[in-house]
């Protein structure tokens, strides 16, 4: 590509800002790729960096430096990378140690959980009081409920959700407030 020689100077670094940044498309790559081990990251790390360059060319002011110019701002983008990632794990590592055993989280649930609940099956259709004990209290799978209820899966889903939406009807007709607020911690006379 030949440029002209009356081509503004803004445009001429942009036609070598573009031809550099492709013809060295492949070093970039490995350069990211050396330090990420991965190839997928590495790519994406490249493109970022691409866009980043683009959006800043106006800050260029000669084409003697482009590809140090463009190196570092590769470099920018590997680190925020290695920052979100070190940011990820240490959030996942505090999320795992704040995660109490199976067991204990069953039972501050349960305990928060409106008592309500357990006192209003009666006041359900036997079929809804049924499947509702059968999935969420006892913890069967869909598939183990519906042969425990002597029913399809399709037929326990339907039932499932009916049952749901009328228990939801009567905690909001007995419980009022608490019902609004997620029944978690309940005031109201059980």
């Amino acid at each position: 590509m030949m440029i002209s020689a009356m081509a503004p100077p803004a445009e001429q670094l942009t036609v070598a800002l573009t031809s550099t940044l492709v013809a060295n498309l492949g070093a970039f790559q490995g350069f990211a790729r050396k330090r990420l081990n991965n190839d997928e990251l590495a790519a994406d790390a490249v493109q970022e960096s691409l866009y980043r360059a683009l959006k800043a060319k106006k800050s260029l002011t000669d084409d003697k430096n482009l590809l140090a110019w463009f190196y570092r701002i590769l470099r920018n983008v590997l680190t925020d990378l290695h920052r979100r990632g070190a940011t990820r794990s240490a959030a996942l590592q505090r999320f795992a140690h704040e995660q109490p055993n199976g067991q204990e989280e069953g039972k501050e649930l349960h305990d928060a959980v409106c008592g309500c609940f357990k006192s209003l099956l009666p006041t359900l259709s036997p079929e809804y009081a049924g499947v509702l004990q059968a999935v969420d209290l006892d913890g069967l799978t869909s598939t183990e409920a519906a042969d425990r209820l002597g029913i399809t899966r399709g037929n326990l889903k339907v039932r499932l959700h009916r049952a749901r939406r009328q228990l939801r009807e009567r905690l909001k007709q007995t419980c009022k407030i608490c019902a609004t607020h997620g029944c978690l911690h309940c005031t109201c006379a059980s």
